[in-house]
């Protein structure tokens, strides 16, 4: 009984966090990736359906596949995370262009994602 609450909370978390990298694909301050990770993950221990799915989303699949496998990005993904750092954030600094301490966070954060990103192991 155990395991198979267990196995329903893992899918609908999975597609809870499918939600939010949907989400994140939309609104600048939520990251889509990791998102994905963590629904991949979810998936990986409670539906080899849906596993497979998002292994073989033809947008997805090849970063989620070099994660699972190797835990590495390609500099390619990188330069793509960061592209899109930018641009999302440099958008929502200039919605906010009158409040500094709320551009000053959003630079933050932005530098904190980037950071993180960079710090991922790249493939050989």
């Amino acid at each position: 009984m155990r395991k198979i609450l267990q196995k329903h909370l893992f899918i609908i978390l999975g597609w809870f966090f499918i939600g939010l990298a949907g989400l994140g694909v939309i609104l600048p301050i939520l990251p889509t990736t990791p998102f994905l990770i963590l629904a991949l993950a979810l998936f990986s221990k409670s539906s080899p359906r849906f596993h497979q799915m998002l292994l073989n989303s033809p947008r997805f699949g090849p970063v989620l596949k070099e994660w699972e496998e190797k835990k590495t990005l390609s500099r390619h993904t990188k330069y793509k995370a960061f592209f899109l750092i930018i641009i999302a954030f440099s958008v929502s600094v200039a919605i906010v262009n009158d409040r500094i301490q709320l551009q000053l966070l959003l630079v933050g954060i932005a530098v904190i994602l980037m950071f993180f990103i960079w710090r991922i192991k790249e493939e050989p």
